[in-house]
């Protein structure tokens, strides 16, 4: 019984040896992991921290050989000189203007296009469907030339005649944005259609009243993602765009150089018109994430 004891009472000790050894590779793997993620936090916010705080310096305390974590003083000036040097209400105005039209018009194609793959049925839907995919492999720049020949083509680059034109129409079809409401669609049970259509409902109103409202958190999703991909764009209004009054945001902004009394360019005051223009993509981001999140993972489920 002594030898028995003294065995269970070393197996016990090993086990809690054991127990205490995996604690502690737990809290050191916690450790490291959390100092990663803080590292990788830090490189990220970093810049806009810096951005930030740049804004509202004096160009003075921005020319300091040892630059300052922490403004001394703050100049909110900056932002008031900014919005009006850089004009950045036509700005808005025009990037809000083209983000709107060229979203409704891109959910317009996307629903009647994803209603079309997923329920209709007609010769080479799948071919075309594969054919549209496959454009997905190839990057978005490389479309340039032929887009800029194509609008050139139709005479668009006359932006006094044809206006935003040329800003809105070459990309309001998104393979993606089809094929992701697609799938959501997809996953809409084949039944409701088929009863709608013994019903005799047409094809736009079963659209309309079923798979529309049933896929309202993917056009969600896709309104956001559109209207954030119209304000970050810079490349095609940057090379079509060569008229002030056509400017957006982003080659607006770039073209935006403000300069003291002395001549020299006034980095805060480009700094504040920066975060202006930024704030609203992180205060979509920051209440609508969830929307965006939802709306793709509902389209991930089925394949």
């Amino acid at each position: 019984m002594s030898n028995n004891s003294t065995l269970q009472v070393m197996q016990e000790r090993d086990m809690h040896k054991v127990v205490v050894g995996q604690k502690i590779m737990k809290v050191v793997s916690q450790f490291f992991l959390y100092l990663f993620l803080f590292a990788v936090a830090f490189v990220i916010l970093f810049p806009f921290y810096w951005m930030l705080i740049s804004s509202v310096k004096t160009l003075d305390e921005y020319m300091l050989a040892i630059p300052t974590l922490f403004p001394k003083n703050f100049d909110f000036v900056n932002y008031v000189e900014a919005f009006n040097t850089a004009n950045l209400g036509r700005l808005f105005g025009n990037t809000v203007f083209v983000g709107v039209v060229s979203t409704i018009l891109s959910l317009v194609i996307t629903v009647l296009s994803a209603f079309a793959f997923a329920r209709l049925e007609f010769k080479g839907k799948n071919a075309m469907f594969a054919a549209l995919l496959a454009t997905m492999m190839i990057p978005g720049e490389l479309f340039t030339i032929t887009n800029y020949k194509t609008v050139n083509d139709f005479g668009w680059l006359n932006l006094e005649q044809y206006g935003f034109t040329v800003l809105i129409v070459p990309f309001l079809v998104s393979v993606f944005y089809i094929y992701l409401l697609k799938q959501n669609f997809m996953q809409i049970p084949n039944e409701l259609y088929l009863a709608a259509k013994v019903d005799g409902t047409s094809d736009l109103k079963y659209l309309w009243k079923v798979m529309i409202p049933l896929a309202l958190p993917t056009l969600i999703s896709i309104t956001i993602l559109k209207m954030m991909g119209s304000w970050n764009t810079y490349m095609w209004p940057n090379l079509v765009a060569d008229s002030e009054k056509y400017w957006l945001v982003t080659n607006g902004l770039r073209k935006f150089s403000a300069v003291d009394e002395g001549g020299q360019v006034d980095i805060p005051v480009q700094m504040a018109a920066v975060a202006i223009v930024s704030a609203p993509l992180f205060m979509v981001f920051l209440f609508l994430r969830k929307y965006i999140m939802k709306g793709v993972s509902r389209s991930g489920i089925k394949g």
